[in-house]
């Protein structure tokens, strides 16, 4: 096997893991919004701080995989040579942008959850 596709191999073995997080951040968040929801009925002080916890750490969770894929964005970019054509170099430095903007956008969502204890900003993440 070459190298290129052991690595490619590689890489998507590790977006199966990334997609098994993914499946535990959405059932974290359906909890967390079970909690906020107690939270706004019943005034339960308890369920608000447990579900800034958990946002916290679901985004804290999200921007390290925002981060890998950042990086391996950035792997990309490094990649691309002189004689690779327009539409190739193109794609790869708006993949890179883009990447570079949700990991920017989860930083924020990030510290959103943490500075904001009265719960008056929604966070959500897509």
């Amino acid at each position: 096997m070459d190298k290129e596709l052991y690595s490619k191999l590689k890489e998507l073995k590790i977006e199966d893991y990334i997609w098994i997080i993914y499946i535990g951040i959405i059932l974290a968040s359906w909890y967390a919004n079970s909690l906020e929801r107690n939270y706004y009925i019943n005034n339960d002080n308890h369920s608000k701080e447990k579900y800034r916890h958990i946002m916290i750490m679901i985004f804290t969770i999200l921007l390290i995989v925002y981060a890998y894929f950042f990086k391996s964005s950035f792997d990309d970019l490094k990649k691309i040579r002189f004689t690779d054509n327009n539409k190739k170099k193109t794609l790869v430095y708006l993949s890179f942008l883009a990447s570079l903007l949700i990991f920017l956008s989860g930083a924020i969502f990030l510290y959103i959850a943490y500075e904001d204890h009265d719960l008056n900003v929604e966070i959500a993440f897509n």
